[in-house]
C-alpha cells in the first residue's frame, strides 16, 4: 500500500510538472509521425494479467509487399531516436502507474507472446508490478542479455524496498542523462527473446 500511493504521488506529480512537455511532445509525434500519437500494445503485468501500456509512437506503420511489418531499425525515424534517448517517449506510462496497471519501479513489461518462454525462475518477474524503470534498466538496460536483464528483475522481486526504489530512481535519471545502454549491439533495440536453454 505504502508504494502504490507513493507511485501515485510521484507520478500525478511528475505529469503536472512535465505537462508541457507532454503536451509539446505530443504535437511534435502528431506532426512527425502522423496519427495516432500514442502506441498501444497489450502487455502482463502483475500475476501475468494483461492490460495496455501506452508509450508516445517512435516507429512509422511502413509495411512490405505482403503486409508484414517493416524490420524496427527500418521504421525508427530520427526524431523517434530523440524521442528514445531521452526517453519521452515513455512519459504516457505515468498514465499506467496513476491506473494501477504499472509502478514507477519494477521489471518492464515485455511482450505477452514471451509468457509461455519463461523458465520456472524468470516468471517471478511477474509476482510485482511491472515498472517504467527497474533494476535491469540501470545495470545495462537492452546492452545486456535476457538471461541477465531476468536475472536482475528476479533480483529486485526478492530485494524490493522504498528505499532500493528511490535507489533504482536516481540511477535512472542518470542513465537518461548520458543515454546509456538504449539499445543492443547491431540491433535498433533489442533482439526478440526467444527463450532460454536453461
Amino acid at each position: 500500500m505504502i508504494k502504490r500511493l507513493f507511485d501515485f504521488i510521484i507520478s500525478f506529480g511528475v505529469l503536472l510538472c512535465l505537462s508541457p512537455i507532454f503536451f509539446l511532445t505530443w504535437i511534435l509525434v502528431r506532426i512527425k509521425l502522423g496519427s495516432p500519437v500514442l502506441f498501444k500494445q497489450p502487455r502482463p503485468g502483475l500475476n501475468g494479467k494483461v492490460f495496455y501500456v501506452y508509450k508516445f509512437r517512435t516507429m512509422t506503420d511502413e509495411r512490405d509487399e505482403s503486409g508484414e511489418l517493416l524490420p524496427d531499425s527500418v521504421r525508427l525515424t530520427s526524431f523517434g531516436k530523440v524521442l528514445r534517448k531521452l526517453s519521452l517517449d515513455e512519459l504516457p506510462q505515468l498514465w499506467n502507474v496513476l491506473k494501477g496497471d504499472m509502478s514507477l519501479i519494477g521489471p518492464r513489461p515485455l511482450l505477452v507472446e514471451y509468457l509461455p518462454l519463461y523458465n520456472e525462475r524468470q516468471a517471478r518477474r511477474h509476482e510485482v508490478r511491472p515498472g517504467i524503470t527497474g533494476w535491469a534498466q540501470v545495470n545495462g538496460r537492452n546492452a545486456i542479455s535476457w538471461e541477465q536483464k531476468f536475472a536482475y528483475d528476479v533480483w529486485y522481486v526478492e530485494n524490493q524496498s522504498l528505499w532500493l526504489d528511490f535507489k533504482i530512481l536516481l540511477l535512472t535519471m542518470k542513465k537518461v542523462f548520458v543515454s546509456d545502454g538504449i539499445s543492443q549491439e547491431g540491433q535498433a533495440t533489442m533482439e526478440k527473446f526467444k527463450g532460454s536453454d536453461v
